[in-house]
């Protein structure tokens, strides 16, 4: 068993918060063990009696009563006795419920998520829930609870993770994270062949037929070339007009802009890509456009293009903004602006991370040649001229040093595994 303690400490804080808790993320995650193992023997080693944990998985043949809402509700109403003490109510794949006739209200359904808000009333009652599938992915869950929910996102492993539960070598795991990710139901493959199979799978039969089932996409083609564009131009600024004028170009595709952001934003939605947005550093505003795009784990990346495009560089770039999202801190692309000597020159700062009014700026560079004394990374810090940390995470250096600038270099890998090393 994989512990992820970050999120069972999430689950634990929001205990008794009479909100609902919604797990999301990308499917295959480990939302489900999360919560109906790890969270399960959490509340059972804290003395929590069996009988109290209220399990239902509407996915399963046997618990598929439970779809109608309002059996749903007379069951749990008549479990919980108040005069007993604490219960916890957790429910899997909650989108499998439907929609029933409200017998007191003709017109009108009652949904699970009515029946849900209802409950979570019951002062001695906490509900926990998990779900997403092309029917109905867990971003929509935590808006059917219009507030009334407490989110806790699900990412697939942090390399952490990853080398907590396979140990060995730091940097041949780290080898491998960078070219299978970190998707749970990895660590129980092999061989190569067994985890690329795997991923381009996963990817195929679970991501994109969901993204088509759900939206009814009928141009799966231009589906299939824009995650192959977005896969080949991670860490590269483009826009839904680029990606469009080259399918066009390249592909003969005839797709509209507005075509491609449509199928961007479910990617997005799907949690399957996310948008880094270009930040003004002196401007202090945003940018419509360009943006940046990464996957979700890097492995699916790899996966999608069929493992052939394997340029550590960039793929460590995608591992350093997920594991930055992962950390719950806001990341933004950073852009300066250079007017020394009569410029008037962008230059780009990888990403730049805020919590609360606490901030820094980060470059992700695989080597720096040590013959290379004025380097781009460095140079582009230099010019945000302000008190914030500036760091660059790099491969190829043992440890952490800081420069005569006061920029701090600090290896990939320590990074990686300590959560504490940099922080603004």
């Amino acid at each position: 068993m994989i512990a992820r303690d970050s999120y069972l400490s999430q689950l634990i804080d929001y205990m008794g918060d009479r909100q609902i808790k919604v797990i999301t993320g990308i499917r295959r995650c480990g939302k489900s063990v999360l919560l109906f193992q790890l969270f399960y023997d959490y509340l059972i080693a804290s003395g929590v009696h069996a009988d109290h944990i209220l399990q239902i998985k509407l996915d399963k043949r046997k618990d598929a009563k439970y779809r109608n809402p309002i059996v749903l509700s007379d069951f749990i109403s008549k479990q919980v006795k108040e005069e007993r003490g604490k219960y916890y109510l957790f429910i899997d794949e909650v989108q499998m419920a439907y929609a029933v006739p409200d017998p007191d209200n003709p017109g009108h359904e009652i949904t699970v998520y009515d029946m849900l808000n209802e409950l979570k009333d019951y002062p001695n009652l906490d509900v926990y829930v998990t779900g997403s599938n092309s029917k109905n992915l867990s971003r929509d869950i935590v808006t059917q609870f219009r507030g009334r929910a407490s989110q806790v996102h699900v990412y697939p492993l942090s390399f952490s993770e990853y080398h907590q539960a396979v140990g060995g070598d730091k940097r041949d795991n780290f080898d491998q994270y960078l070219i299978y990710g970190g998707m749970p139901y990895m660590l129980n493959l092999k061989t190569i062949r067994q985890r690329q199979d795997y991923l381009i799978s996963l990817f195929q039969e679970v991501y994109v037929n969901d993204i088509i089932e759900r939206h009814h996409i009928e141009r799966r083609d231009v589906l299939e070339d824009m995650l192959d564009f977005l896969g080949s131009s991670i860490s590269s600024l483009t826009n839904p007009t680029n990606i469009a004028n080259t399918l066009n170009s390249v592909k003969h595709a005839g797709v509209s802009e507005n075509t491609v952001s449509s199928y961007l934003e479910y990617t997005i939605d799907a949690f399957l890509i996310s948008k880094a947005r270009r930040y003004d550093i002196k401007g202090k505003s945003y940018f419509d456009y360009p943006n940046k795009y990464y996957f979700t784990d890097v492995g699916l990346r790899n996966a999608r293009l069929s493992f052939r495009q394997i340029d550590p560089g960039h793929m460590m770039e995608n591992v350093i903004y997920m594991e930055l999202l992962r950390r719950g801190y806001a990341v933004d692309v950073g852009v300066v602006t250079d007017r020394r000597n009569g410029q008037n020159k962008q230059k780009e700062v990888d990403f730049v991370v805020n919590s609360g009014d606490k901030r820094m700026y980060i470059q992700s560079a695989w080597q720096i040649p040590a013959e290379k004394k004025e380097i781009t990374e460095a140079d582009s810090l230099r010019l945000t001229n302000d008190f914030f940390k500036r760091i660059i995470i790099r491969s190829d250096i043992p440890g952490s040093i800081t420069d005569k600038d006061g920029i701090i270099h600090c290896n990939i890998i320590d990074f990686l595994l300590r959560d504490d090393l940099i922080t603004p």
